[in-house]
C-alpha cells in the first residue's frame, strides 16, 4: 500500500505550517494536554478539543473564541454539556475560568452549558468527572495554542496523540491509537499528516512525536 507523506514538526508554527499544507494535524503534548483529551476519549468523550488560553501570544494566528463556539456547537448537536480544562493544576475552578476567557466567551455565543471545570493533569482527570458523552476542550498552553493554530490555519481535520499510559491503555496502545486514529482520518480526507511536537523543548514531547510518527508509516506498512 502506498504510504502518503508523514512528516513531524514542532511548535505552534508547525502545526500552522501543515495545517496551510493540508495535512491532518496530531498534536503531541505529552504533559499534559494530549493525555488528558486520550484519556476523555477512553472515558467516553464524545469530541474533543484543544484551544489557546488568555494571555498565548504565538507567532501565527490562533482564534480561541472560535474554538469555543466550534465544540458547544458540536455539545448542542449531541445535547451535551462541555468539559473545560484549563490551568493552573492547583488552583480553584475561578482562576482556571479566568485564564480562558476566549474559550468561555465561545461556549457562550453557543449557547452551551459548562458541565465541570478540571485541572490539566493527564490520565488523572478523568477520574474528577464522569466524561462519558461530555465534549472536552483542554485550552492549554503549547498544546492547545498548538491544536489552535492548526485549526486556525484551516486544517481539514486536528488530532492528539500521547505516549503515556491512560486508565485503559499502556504500553504501546496509546501510541497506536493515535497513529490507527491519524491514518484513518488521513485515508478519509486524501490528505498527508504532520505530527507536531507542541513544544520543542519538552523532550518528551519530541520523542513522543518521533515514536509515533515512525508507528503510523509502521501500521501503513503492515
Amino acid at each position: 500500500m502506498k504510504v502518503p507523506i508523514v512528516k513531524m514538526t514542532v511548535n505552534a508554527s508547525g502545526a500552522a505550517v501543515a495545517a496551510r499544507q493540508g495535512d491532518v494535524v496530531v498534536i503531541v503534548d505529552v504533559i499534559d494536554m494530549s493525555t488528558t483529551l486520550e484519556a476523555a476519549m477512553d472515558a467516553g468523550a464524545c469530541a474533543v478539543f484543544g484551544a489557546a488560553p488568555d494571555g498565548a501570544a504565538p507567532p501565527v494566528a490562533i482564534n480561541p473564541a472560535a474554538i469555543g463556539l466550534l465544540a458547544g456547537q458540536v455539545a448542542l448537536e449531541k445535547g451535551t454539556g462541555v468539559v473545560l480544562v484549563a490551568e493552573p493544576r492547583v488552583g480553584t475552578d475561578e482562576e482556571r475560568l479566568g485564564r480562558v476567557s476566549g474559550v468561555v466567551g465561545g461556549l457562550a455565543r453557543a449557547g452551551a452549558e459548562i458541565a465541570a471545570v478540571l485541572p490539566n493533569i493527564g490520565a488523572e482527570t478523568t477520574k474528577l468527572y464522569d466524561m462519558q458523552n461530555h465534549v472536552v476542550i483542554a485550552a492549554t498552553a503549547t498544546g492547545g495554542v498548538a491544536y489552535d493554530a492548526a485549526v486556525n490555519a484551516g486544517s481539514p481535520a486536528v488530532l492528539t496523540g500521547t505516549v503515556a499510559r491512560t486508565l485503559r491503555q499502556k504500553g504501546a496502545a496509546p501510541a497506536r491509537t493515535a497513529a490507527v486514529r491519524a491514518i484513518q482520518k488521513a485515508r478519509a480526507l486524501g490528505t498527508g499528516i504532520t505530527v507536531v511536537a507542541a513544544s520543542s523543548n519538552s523532550l518528551e514531547d519530541v520523542l513522543a512525536a518521533e515514536y509515533i510518527t515512525r508507528t503510523i508509516i509502521e501500521e501503513y506498512l503492515s
